[in-house]
């Protein structure tokens, strides 16, 4: 069992070991699609500047990352669970915005990158680490006050993706907040539209399903299959919109609030 340094505290100024877990292998696909962008040491080491993350997103890194946080509001209260690390200061920024007493967790399946975020963490951040796969989320339902899940989805395919946004929802508290930002399909009119179909066909091959299909109607299809009565029954709001010419998606889902009086 292999030990890793948490930037996260379980109290002021105590750092505290995560352990990585021998019996969690890496996902196959990630190993044989990713293993050039978030298994190799030097794609660690070359991907995680904010300057090419920023170039890899058109210049929108910031403004999507602040979309996501904004949708939350101008902290982050409660617990927030962001699922998978994130290149860039993504994290760092999310940690910047924790209320007083509100805490951050993070998942990722591949150490490396817990390593990686480890090391960009204030010591004193109240951030906890978690080895752990985004499709077998060791939690207890509805622990969190916040789930974050900034392009992840296109990364994975579709029976993963599936089981992705079903333990994302399993997390979140009745009158929390869901959030999902990841690639759309855009306009026709977006030229960066015929510059990204070779780009995606090549590097991201998942990423399409995107495209065809938006997140909501991923989201609709897991309420379906969940038996939890449709989107509309699970959660009070659905705000849907797309960014730079449609290319990318953000889409915020409110936990409904159990109906007390219909239980009465």
């Amino acid at each position: 069992m292999e030990k890793a340094l948490v930037a996260g505290t379980s109290g002021p100024s105590v750092a505290f070991q995560l352990r990585i877990s021998d019996s969690l292998a890496i996902p196959r696909y990630l190993e044989e699609t990713y293993w050039w962008a978030y298994v190799h040491p030097n794609a660690v080491k070359f991907f995680d500047r904010h300057w090419i993350v920023n170039l890899i997103l058109w210049g929108n890194m910031g403004r999507l990352r602040d979309a996501a946080l904004a949708a939350i509001g101008p902290t982050l209260q409660g617990r927030t669970l962001q699922v998978a690390c994130v290149y860039g200061n993504f994290t760092p920024c999310a940690v910047d915005r924790l209320a007083e007493g509100a805490r951050m967790d993070v998942v990722d399946v591949t150490p490396i990158q817990l390593k990686n975020l480890s090391r960009k963490l204030k010591k004193d951040a109240n951030v906890y680490l978690h080895h752990q796969d985004s499709t077998n989320l060791a939690f207890q339902d509805e622990e969190f006050d916040n789930v974050i899940v900034f392009f992840l989805l296109h990364e994975q395919p579709n029976d993963i993706k599936k089981k992705t946004i079903s333990e994302a929802m399993r997390m979140v508290k009745p009158g929390g907040k869901l959030i999902f930002v990841d690639y759309h399909e855009p306009s026709y009119f977006n030229p960066f539209r015929y510059i990204m179909i070779p780009i995606l066909r090549l590097l991201e091959p998942f990423a399409m399903d995107l495209w065809s299909r938006d997140v909501v109607s991923w989201v609709e299809e897991t309420c379906v299959a969940r038996g939890l009565g449709g989107l509309a029954k699970w959660s009070t709001g659905v705000h849907q919109e797309t960014l730079f010419g449609g290319l990318y998606q953000k889409v915020v889902l409110e936990r409904a609030r159990p109906d007390v009086s219909s239980s009465r």
